[in-house]
């Protein structure tokens, strides 16, 4: 087996942990009669109707688990994931949209999740999944609006080098259902979200841009982040009027806790990177690494964060072999025009350190970077493999890595070098993993 076999079994038992399968039986079952809901318990005999609704990368597994618990309970539901994401489900509607741009078949979707949920009222239950990249497939268009013009601004927001927590401050106060607005479509109801989370720290208000979480930001703090890098200037006119409208009053802030809507909801987070982490660190104790470091506080710039990485591995004296274990979001401002994401991106700017010293280095490094849904940025990639071998295909072949790297053009670098990280979709959420191994 080689290196990098072992660091993709690392990978994948973490991606296992984090199935919904594995999550969601916790927190939903059946027992003696009685449905159990996190704390809470209902006699089957009394339930009312139950609404499964949902949306994210992983929504499409959550609720086939959640239609093997529940079945013929199920009164009617609806989930939207990415393309290519979804599963045969038989109560739950599941509809596909696009990611992490929004397209007409989200804003189809969220209509039609809206129009169901309108029918829930008092001891009705709203089953809610929710998982990353919810923020683009539940999408509406506020009065003023376009479609159009909101792509427009998610584009400009992807590219600029925004965290996600600043991302998602700007797409709450261009909704009207994020920032715990989708609640006041059924205020008698009683609400239970389960939550996977894709955000560092896990804050429940960023994860998916908070559609039953109450919210602390106002337009002011949207304008902000469009100010700091640059963008206001470059937004279509009806998206800066549309904020400018929120500031001054002229168009409601999202809901904020006061609101008596939230003593109806339960939000709980089930499924987060660091029980990823916990499951590759068992794994690589079991392939006979020592495990340096476990941390799941990855963020900042993602080509900054490569090269740190296997400089620190570099200079460690510790026993071999070792791993490295790493999980968050890194970030990339996209000046070129090639193909790639951040994983791509870090995992090439550990290649050029790694090919300062490519002949006699020792340690040997693998360094494998990789989102956990299975894609990274638009591309069909999860990341890439940065080793010995890739940099030797790279030299053979000719191929600049720099060059590569300064246009952003990671993937058709890794490409050429059969060290793209191809999953297919993973039905789960939780950041990305960095997986570093150093050996003799």
């Amino acid at each position: 087996m080689t290196t990098r076999d072992k660091a993709i079994q690392i990978f994948n038992s973490a991606i296992t942990a984090v199935q919904p399968a594995q999550l969601m039986p916790a927190h939903l079952f059946i027992s003696d009669s009685t449905l159990h809901i996190f704390n809470q318990q209902f006699p089957i005999a009394g339930l009312q109707n139950i609404y499964v609704i949902g949306a994210g990368k992983a929504s499409a597994a959550m609720a086939k688990s959640v239609e093997e618990i529940l079945g013929n309970l199920i009164s009617a539901g609806i989930i939207v994931t990415k393309y290519e994401h979804s599963l045969p489900l038989q109560k739950i509607i599941c509809a596909e949209a696009a990611h992490p741009v929004p397209d007409e078949s989200g804003v189809v979707a969220t209509a039609q999740t809206i129009e169901l949920i309108s029918k829930a009222g008092k001891g009705d239950l709203i089953i809610c999944l929710i998982s990353g990249g919810a923020s683009s497939l539940w999408m509406d268009v506020p009065e003023g609006l376009t479609l159009s013009k909101l792509q427009t601004t998610y584009e400009l927001l992807l590219k600029s080098g925004a965290t996600i927590d600043e991302m998602n401050t700007v797409r709450k106060h261009l909704s009207g259902v994020k920032g715990g607005q989708l609640l006041q479509y059924a205020p008698l109801a009683s609400w239970f979200s389960f939550i996977i989370s894709d955000v560092p720290g896990d804050d429940l208000s960023v994860i998916a841009s908070g559609p039953t979480v109450a919210e602390q930001s106002k337009f002011a703090d949207a304008e902000a982040v469009l100010t700091k890098y640059n963008l206001m200037h470059r937004l279509p006119t009806a998206i800066s009027d549309y904020i400018h409208a929120g500031i001054t009053g002229k168009i409601n802030e999202t809901a904020k806790s006061t609101d008596p809507v939230f003593n109806q909801v339960h939000n709980h987070i089930i499924g987060s990177n660091s029980i990823a982490l916990k499951a590759a660190a068992a794994r690589a104790k079991a392939l006979g690494y020592k495990v340096v470091s476990i941390e799941n506080t990855l963020h900042g710039d993602a080509a900054e964060r490569g090269t740190a990485l296997v400089q620190q591995c570099k200079n460690y004296t510790g026993t071999l072999p070792a791993c490295w274990l790493l999980g968050g979001e890194t970030i990339v401002a996209v000046t070129g025009k090639g193909k790639g994401g951040r994983n791509q991106q870090m995992a090439l700017s550990a290649q050029l350190e790694l090919s300062k010293e490519a002949n006699n280095a020792t340690p040997a490094i693998t360094f494998l970077a990789a989102g956990t849904d299975g894609t990274d940025g638009p591309t069909d990639a999860a990341g890439a493999i940065a080793d010995q071998y890739s940099i030797e295909l790279a030299s053979e072949k000719k191929l600049d890595a720099a060059a590569y790297f300064n246009n952003n053009d990671a993937y058709h670098l890794f490409e050429q070098t059969d060290s793209l990280f191809k999953t297919g979709a993973t039905q789960t959420n939780v950041m990305d993993l960095v997986i570093v191994i150093a050996e003799l």
